[in-house]
């Protein structure tokens, strides 16, 4: 699985700071994607399609769902994986500690929209607490 499509992101801030890994000087945009540009996914995908890899992924997943949609539909025959990163996990959980939002809802809303945007599937932190709602019954 390559990182086909990974964006400069601040979503990415909560694992930096827990793996204490912030960059000391400058930040990582020189070779992340520029979130302002759809398109430069795909060069990548492609590249890393030519040099192998086997499995495409956009990261992160929720604030690029048109981008998700785009690789799916121009590689159709490769999976697609989404990674829903530790910002977006932070604000649902955030949100949801606050009141301010139905954690299990929000999380089936978030998940269902990188589905259908053309996901194959979803690296979450919620993984762990989404098995355990399909076994309590939320329909997801």
């Amino acid at each position: 699985m390559s990182y086909s499509v990974k964006y400069a992101s601040v979503l990415y801030s909560p694992f930096r700071d827990a793996a204490y890994s912030k960059p000391a000087f400058g930040d990582r945009r020189g070779y992340q994607m520029d979130p302002r540009n759809a398109y430069e996914g795909l060069k990548e995908a492609r590249l890393d399609i030519e040099e192998g890899a086997d499995i495409l992924m956009v990261k992160p997943a929720h604030t690029y769902l048109d981008v998700i949609r785009i690789v799916k539909s121009t590689f159709p025959e490769y999976p697609l994986a989404a990674y829903h990163v530790s910002g977006e996990y932070s604000m649902i959980k955030a949100a949801a500690i606050n009141g301010w939002i139905d954690e299990k809802m929000v999380v089936l809303e978030i998940t269902t929209a990188i589905k259908r945007a053309g996901a194959d599937f979803i690296i979450t932190y919620y993984a762990n607490d989404i098995a355990n709602w399909i076994k309590e019954g939320v329909p997801f």
